[in-house]
This record gives C-alpha cells, sequence and structure tokens, in this order.
C-alpha cells in the first residue's frame, strides 16, 4: 500500500498539479495539508474520477487537511482531542483496510511564528495533544501512519542552512524536543528509516524566493512517523522531489512510504 503526505498549498489553485500526480505516482492513500476551502469548496470531480474517496476537514482560506484513499474510508474522526475550543482544521483519522486493517492520521502542525508569542505556544501546546493522540494510537497496537507537514525542521542536517533558521519556530529547541518526545513514545521516522546516514537533506520543503529550489536550499519539515507494527510493514520510502520543478507546484513535495499492507 503506498500511502502519501502532500502539503498542496491551495488544492483548488493546484489541481491539475494535485491529479497529475496522482495519475502518475498511483498513491493508494494521500494525506492533504492546506486545502485552504471549507469541505464544500473542495474540488472533488477530478480527484474522484481517478477513483479516490475523500474526506475532508476544511477551513475556509487555510488550514485544511484531506484524506484520498482508492480503498473505502472507515471510523472517520476530524480534530486533535484534547482541547474543545480549537477551530483550527489541521487534523483528520481514518482506518483503510487492504490486506489489513491500518489506521491513517493526517495532520498540519502549527508553524508557531513568531516566536516567542502566543503562535508559539499554541505550536507546543498542539504538540503535546498530538502525543497523546499518538500514545492512544499506539496503544490499540493496530499498525498506525501519523504523517504530515509538521513544521519542525528535527535535526541540523535537515536544514541546508541550519543556521538561517535559529530563530524560526520551526528550528527551536522546544520544537525539536516536543517531536523527539513523540518519536521516544515508540513512532520511527520513516525518512531516517530509508536514510540513516544521510549527514543533508533529503529535503521536502523549498521557499519560492532565491532559487531556493535550483540550489537544494531546503528543509525537512513533511515527515512519516510509524508505529512499531507499521514499521514492521516498511518496504520503501520516496519523496517526490521533481515535483518542485512542474508548472504551477507547491512549495512542498509528496513524502510516501511503500508497506506490505
Amino acid at each position: 500500500m503506498k500511502i502519501a503526505t502532500f502539503n498542496i498549498n491551495g488544492v483548488r489553485a493546484r489541481i491539475e498539479t494535485l491529479t497529475g500526480w496522482l495519475a502518475d505516482a498511483q498513491p493508494d492513500v494521500v494525506v492533504l495539508q492546506e486545502i485552504k476551502t471549507q469541505d464544500e469548496g473542495f474540488p472533488r470531480e477530478p480527484i474522484a474520477d481517478l477513483g479516490y474517496n475523500i474526506e475532508t476537514h476544511g477551513q475556509k482560506g487555510f488550514n485544511g487537511v484531506a484524506i484520498l484513499s482508492k480503498l473505502p474510508l472507515e471510523d472517520v474522526s476530524r480534530g486533535l482531542p484534547g482541547d474543545e475550543t480549537d477551530e483550527q482544521a489541521r487534523y483528520i483519522e481514518a482506518t483503510v483496510v487492504g490486506h489489513r486493517a491500518l489506521r491513517i492520521a493526517g495532520l498540519y502542525l502549527p508553524n508557531g511564528n513568531p516566536q516567542p508569542g502566543p503562535k508559539f505556544d499554541y505550536k507546543l501546546a498542539w504538540m503535546e495533544r498530538l502525543r497523546a493522540r499518538g500514545k492512544a494510537l499506539l496503544a490499540t497496537e493496530m499498525p498506525a501512519v501519523m504523517l504530515g507537514d509538521y513544521n519542525v525542521i528535527p535535526e541540523p542536517r535537515d536544514a541546508a542552512f541550519p543556521e538561517k533558521w535559529l530563530d524560526d519556530a520551526l528550528f527551536q529547541p522546544e520544537s525539536r524536543a516536543a517531536l523527539r518526545r513523540i518519536l521516544f513514545d515508540g513512532w520511527a521516522d520513516a525518512v531516517r528509516l530509508r536514510h540513516p546516514g544521510s549527514t543533508r537533506g533529503p529535503f521536502t520543503f523549498w521557499d519560492y524566493q532565491a532559487g531556493a529550489w535550483q540550489r537544494d536550499n531546503g528543509i525537512r519539515i513533511d515527515h512519516v512517523l510509524l508505529s512499531p507494527q507499521a514499521a514492521d510493514l516498511l518496504i520503501d520510502v520516496g519523496i517526490d522531489r521533481d515535483e518542485r520543478a512542474k508548472d504551477k507546484p507547491s512549495d512542498h513535495v509528496p513524502v510516501w512510504i511503500d508497506l506490505d499492507a
């Protein structure tokens, strides 16, 4: 089962980019971030025509997440537990059943800038809620994948120029420590399973400015975390870097895994 995450940076603006990639890459399940539309505005028809079931958790103008699946989606839930006052559309979960049942959690973690300040406080609080939800998923012992745009640069090797990110919320010690706590609970970083010895990259995001993609001045902030049961099923991991070179690209590229599921 090929499972991918893709921050599309506006699904209506980039529907041709998305459908072209779906047709070429043929993922079975995709989680999207920054769909930037309410549920009723999501462009369902061209995606459904490619054979995908669609579940969305949208928000007008910004944020918004979705799950696309060639398999039926069961037990869909929207919103990250832990704060009933949080109205931002950043989290969606569902079960897909291939050879075995698999829980998919798609997320768009808050950016947190500027820091310090309330936006950074919200980011850290959101990460603690994510950790709690992650523990609950681990406790089920069902294979689970928690993937999306984490807006965290885990290590210096995950940025082409880490010194340029020292004041950014994505690279603060508190953000990185919060992600480590999630990993230490038992989640595995799929890209690092595939590239354990890498000293630079691979990257998943390049700014639109100053030829960042052409110069490979990128960062890795799109992550795929695997429960132990899912990690046992891992076949391969990939980053579709060339999507950044196509017409009207997102500033992120898809990250995917292949599981024996």
